[in-house]
């Protein structure tokens, strides 16, 4: 567990129980996931690399660090990835975005791929991979599988809840891939969902069922 990063910031437990509640409209789930995604990319972004470069204020030269290497990339996996995509970029506003299509065969519970789009110069980019729930884990291993092939300097991956399956899941196939959390949830029903989880979160943020 020691690549498992529980963000346990009051703020960031007030919203993930607000966004739980049943009752809680499309635009509210919507609303705090942006507010709680933008929390998460502080803690997700500590430890970047940096380098000093020379700068020129008003009154003097100076050495200042910046971020190191290629713009970062954010990857969501489609289609409720994209939810924690926006407030991810309210703070990397520069950052480059790829993006990942997979949907879990409901009999099987496997990833199935249907796109793939990532930008140039991969080896030498940091990758933020991005999903609101881990659960069985399966889809999280197939992406971080293809983002691998293109040798990133680096993958975490970020998601609002988790179990101990979906962890156990992505450490034995990635073990070098840090996951960040803002809960570790019980388990998973025989559907593959998380208990108690918050439900389905592509639906929730799009309104659909």
């Amino acid at each position: 567990m020691n690549q498992v990063h529980h963000i346990r910031h009051p703020l960031v437990q007030h919203k993930l129980t607000l966004m739980r509640k049943k009752e809680a409209s499309t635009n509210t789930f919507r609303r705090l996931l942006n507010e709680l995604a933008t929390l998460m990319a502080y803690e997700v972004t500590r430890d970047m690399p940096t380098q000093d470069v020379e700068i020129d204020t008003p009154l003097e030269t100076m050495m200042s660090p910046v971020i190191d290497g290629k713009k970062l990339v954010f990857v969501p996996i489609l289609r409720a990835g994209l939810g924690i995509l926006d407030g991810m970029l309210s703070v990397v506003p520069g950052a480059r975005v790829g993006h990942i299509g997979l949907y879990r065969d409901p009999a099987t519970l496997q990833a199935v791929e249907y796109y793939f789009k990532m930008p140039s110069e991969m080896p030498e980019r940091d990758v933020i991979l991005l999903d609101p729930m881990l659960a069985t884990g399966n889809s999280a291993v197939a992406a971080i599988d293809k983002i691998k092939a293109l040798r990133p300097r680096s993958v975490k991956f970020v998601c609002l809840l988790t179990c101990p399956e979906g962890i156990a899941t992505v450490h034995k196939a990635h073990p070098d891939v840090p996951i960040y959390t803002a809960a570790i949830d019980r388990g998973l029903n025989d559907h593959g969902y998380i208990l108690p989880g918050l439900g389905d979160a592509g639906d929730r943020i799009f309104g659909t069922t």
